[in-house]
């Protein structure tokens, strides 16, 4: 997908960013080959993905300082029935009992790997349940 081929909201979403085009549009490819995406909202701070429920996110949160955050990055946001313990995490929080989302900062395609694709199926998983 070219960046004029990206969904408006999207696009819009990017305006400021057009350097973190390219890790979305690999995520998003990388997340319509390893789970069934009924719809996508993009909205004016994430692009959200949707199966039944919500389970996945891009943003452009801050998750780490500004010195140690690149200039052109994605966050994604999980929510999983438990906490990952792995250094990729940038941060996570229990919102409610069971819940937990998970904030990870991507800044290079080699970071949308098999092991992230399969915290997002996880996630899939955990929203179809509810």
């Amino acid at each position: 997908m070219a960046p004029t081929d990206i969904p408006g909201e999207a696009l819009l979403f990017f305006n400021d960013h057009p350097g973190s085009i390219p890790l979305y549009l690999a995520f998003d490819s990388a997340v319509r080959k390893a789970v069934d995406v009924e719809r996508m909202k993009g909205q004016k701070t994430q692009i959200s993905y949707y199966n039944r429920h919500l389970f996945a996110c891009v943003s452009l949160l801050p998750v780490r300082k500004a010195a140690k955050r690149p200039r052109d990055y994605i966050t994604v946001t999980l929510g999983l029935d438990h906490a990952l313990d792995s250094p990729r995490v940038d941060a996570v929080c229990e919102p409610y009992p069971g819940r937990f989302t998970h904030h990870l900062l991507i800044a290079s395609g080699d970071e949308i790997n098999e092991e992230l694709m399969g915290w997002v199926r996880q996630a899939a998983d955990f929203a179809g349940r509810k």
